[in-house]
């Protein structure tokens, strides 16, 4: 028997998994720190972390996964690695950060992507990026250039996060096509590097890492690597994407018309289509996915609800309830409509499908002689599951078409109420699975040929827990929905 690691980047905590490559089955899973890690902000809206943090976690987190699953190392035999999107580590010759990396989260580059956007012209970037350059890894470089200038002239490669962790294992500074593109710097008209986004923002093509294709070999680990880490020596990385292609994949998400949703502290929708165009650059974004190749450009739409779990943790905070199943039990015992009450949830900062609107969390028509804490649990998984509804209706209308929705077992896809409201809205099957990015990460390493047959076999075989189905009697729910958007549209 032999394995494969996968590794999972998160601005958390860095998860790994171990799986047989014989059966895809999940051996062992752990993850480091024991509680979250440090991200830094040196000003209001930044958001950092020192890229040597995250090496220092993924040795501890292996060398805990290999104890745990009591193998030998030996026969490890393969490594992928998933990872948080649109974060920029810049490095010198010598392969060091020369600064904090600036993390997805970190909006300092907002400005400088919706000047670009307008000076490098709409159509331009509709037709060629499938985005707005926005506040992506490609504007938090210019932004290092125009205000670290004595750093911009030490890079020798940029990087995303991923690419980082697999440079610590290999010695080989390389990045992919999907990686530029969650970048915004890739071209999809030309197939080339967006050579005009970065002549606008005057950067160093240079810069770039030679590329290499997601599922490939990437090089080998290094002598240091296998002493840091525990791994032997000379396997290789043949697989790297950004955390939600890698989450899609996870799903088995693959051809056009799938869906892959999660629901954690903030929401996302990763829609699968083949149709190289958008009406909707500043709200939708456009990436390449796992599977995107010269002969099968598949792109995923990634749809972001900033206020989603976050509004349910808060609630759970504060109204001295235990766990989250207690909550949902609960609001169970309430109609759909919550008598009335009606919970906006975006609380979260500004949110992207408003053109990026802070509008800002908002708990209305609440009777105090009506409605309780068991009111505002039920009002809010709606109004979650609502804003995710608003989000497909979104995206169907940007020329896509639904067949699927898959989802984990985690977070608020374990509710009734939220799983049964986007699925009935919809009109879809929501099929959940019991599955990790780690583990999607490290079953990736089978598939390096793209023969994806037998990995799609063994996520239903290994994983499929349940799926929600529509509820045949959908006026109350179109009727709480519609009061739902009614309230949403005073704020916008």
């Amino acid at each position: 028997m032999t394995y494969s690691i996968g590794y999972d980047l998160g601005s958390s905590s860095v998860k790994v998994a171990l799986v047989e490559n014989e059966t895809g089955k999940k051996i062992a899973v752990t993850h480091e720190p024991r509680g979250e890690m440090e991200i830094k902000a040196p000003q209001l809206n930044w958001a950092v972390q020192d890229p040597e943090m995250w090496w220092t976690h993924v040795c501890n987190a292996t060398q805990k996964v290999i104890q745990h699953a009591q193998i030998n190392s030996k026969l490890i035999t393969g490594i992928g690695i998933s990872y948080q999107m649109h974060g920029l580590v810049v490095v010198d010759k010598d392969g060091n950060p020369l600064r904090d990396a600036i993390i997805w989260c970190d909006s300092r580059a907002v400005e400088i992507g919706n000047q670009a956007f307008n000076a490098i012209g709409k159509q331009h970037c509709v037709d060629s990026l499938l985005n707005s350059p926005g506040n992506f890894t490609a504007s938090k470089l210019k932004w290092v250039k125009d205000n670290e200038p004595d750093i911009y002239e030490k890079i020798y490669k940029f990087m995303l996060p991923g690419d980082y962790i697999a440079y610590k294992l290999t010695g080989e500074i390389l990045t992919t096509r999907n990686g530029l593109a969650e970048g915004v710097l890739w071209d999809y008209a030309q197939n080339t590097v967006a050579y005009q986004v970065l002549s606008h923002y005057g950067i160093d093509t240079s810069l770039v890492p030679n590329l290499v294709e997601n599922f490939s070999n990437q090089g080998s680990s290094h002598a240091q690597a296998a002493s840091e880490t525990g791994l032997p020596i000379g396997i290789p990385v043949v697989y790297r994407a950004g955390d939600q292609p890698n989450n899609a994949l996870s799903l088995n998400v693959l051809k056009p018309g799938e869906v892959a949703a999660t629901a954690g502290t903030s929401g996302v929708l990763y829609a699968l289509t083949n149709k190289l165009n958008t009406n909707e650059p500043e709200r939708i974004n456009h990436f390449a996915h796992v599977n995107y190749d010269d002969q099968n450009k598949t792109v995923g739409k990634l749809l972001c609800v900033n206020g989603s779990g976050i509004l349910y943790r808060w609630l759970k905070n504060n109204s001295l309830a235990n766990e989250y199943d207690e909550m949902n039990i609960q609001a169970e015992q309430i109609p759909v409509g919550a008598q009335g009450h009606v919970v906006l949830p975006f609380g979260n900062g500004a949110e992207r499908m408003f053109y990026n609107k802070n509008i800002g969390a908002h708990f209305l028509n609440f009777n105090f002689n009506v409605h309780n804490y068991t009111h505002q649990f039920r009002a809010a998984l709606e109004g979650i599951a609502f804003s995710f509804v608003y989000g497909m209706e979104l995206l169907k209308n940007d020329n896509f078409d639904v067949q699927v929705i898959r989802a984990g077992n985690d977070n608020l896809f374990r509710s009734l109420i939220f799983s049964n409201t986007i699925s009935t809205l919809i009109g879809h099957e929501i099929e959940i699975y019991n599955t990790t990015g780690a583990i999607g990460a490290a079953r990736a390493v089978a598939a390096m040929d793209k023969d994806f047959d037998m990995f799609s076999k063994r996520i239903a075989t290994h994983d499929h827990v349940m799926t929600y189905t529509p509820i045949n009697d959908k006026q109350v729910y179109l009727d709480a929905y519609q009061k739902w958007v009614d309230s949403l549209n005073k704020f916008l």
